[in-house]
């Protein structure tokens, strides 16, 4: 999958997860995406949205948050406080494109896609929460750009259905992704993430919400092509996501763990490039005469590995000499006669 310059399949694309982290100021969202790029991000993803589009100001038990962070908050008042402001998103756009940093954003309605295109962004993002809202996926899937769709709470039949829907307009990537701020790690399962891969034909990542680094190093080992983690300038700022996000200095870690995976997982590599020099191989380790027999006092299987292979042992003991061999000579079939 290709996400403006990043290609997926050359390079794990590492998104920073702006999200609420701007605590409400335009210019710590414009630090927050330059230091996102310092720490070696590829791209920072927004969030497009009002409370309006997102839910109604009702005060009933149902849109009341019970338990974690947010407990207590109803809903409108939560996505209120967290919204990136729509006018201050052609700046961060603009911002982001000047350090070569690529920019996109989770769409939460038909009205915040309309309200992206016209900054052209490379791909959508869809929530774990909006998996179920298959007319808003359709929607994002015509505009033709990649939609990498998270399955924090999607049952396997509902995966299926939204890859079908978008692969008729467009390419998806699937996040792996545990819907729970922070998540812990014994809920983060990542052994799911090859499972997706192979069960839906997809490129497969993983979105993070655990504390630390650890679980996006192992995502990457397991398959992850798109890394997904939230970014923040500082934890003392005013934000609902910053106890699941991480400081400039932590995601640069994170980066240079997940380019070290990367390097090391390479390609499936059987034959041996390097260190056959320090193998064993058949040496002659007392003079022999020619036409004496090789026997096992003057032919070992040693180190070094020049020599034939230990395997042909059995078959050249009480074979013949057909020269003179010292000590340390590596023994060759030329050297043998009946």
């Amino acid at each position: 999958m290709k996400i403006g310059k990043i290609d997926t399949n050359k390079k794990v694309l590492i998104i920073a997860e702006l999200s609420a982290n701007h605590a409400n100021s335009l210019q710590i969202a414009k630090d927050t995406i330059y230091a996102a790029k310092e720490a070696g991000a590829d791209a920072i993803k927004l969030q497009t949205y009002t409370p309006e589009w997102m839910t109604i100001d009702s005060k009933k038990e149902d849109f009341i948050i019970k338990g974690g962070l947010w407990n207590g908050k109803n809903l409108f008042e939560l996505y209120k406080w967290a919204m990136t402001p729509l006018e201050w998103h052609e700046e961060l756009f603009n911002y982001a494109k000047s350090l070569n940093l690529e920019i996109f954003s989770s769409p939460f309605s038909k009205e915040a896609i309309d309200f992206l295109e016209q900054f052209n962004p490379p791909a959508y993002k869809i929530a774990s929460f909006e998996i179920t809202d298959y007319e808003l996926i359709k929607y994002a899937a015509k505009t033709k750009k990649p939609l990498i769709i998270s399955t924090g709470i999607a049952k396997i039949n509902e995966i299926q259905e939204v890859v079908e829907i978008v692969k008729k307009y467009t390419q998806v990537a699937l996040l792996k992704c545990t819907s729970a701020y922070p998540a812990p790690r014994k809920e983060v399962n990542l052994k799911t993430i090859p499972w997706l891969k192979e069960t839906f034909k997809v490129e497969v990542g993983f979105s993070d919400h655990t504390l630390g680094i650890s679980a996006p190093i192992a995502a990457v080992a397991l398959g992850a092509r798109i890394i997904e983690k939230h970014f923040i300038l500082d934890k003392n700022l005013n934000s609902p996501d910053k106890e699941f996000s991480l400081t400039p200095n932590e995601f640069k870690e994170m980066v240079k763990a997940v380019r070290e995976t990367e390097e090391m997982l390479g390609e499936i590599q059987l034959t041996p490039t390097k260190g056959r020099e320090f193998s064993r191989s058949l040496y002659v380790v007392k003079e022999i005469k020619k036409g004496e027999k090789f026997t096992r006092e003057n032919i070992r299987s040693i180190r070094p590995g020049f020599g034939l292979h230990p395997k042909y042992l059995p078959q050249i003991l009480g074979k013949k000499a057909c020269k003179d061999l010292k000590k340390g000579d590596r023994l060759r079939w030329e050297d043998i006669t009946d």
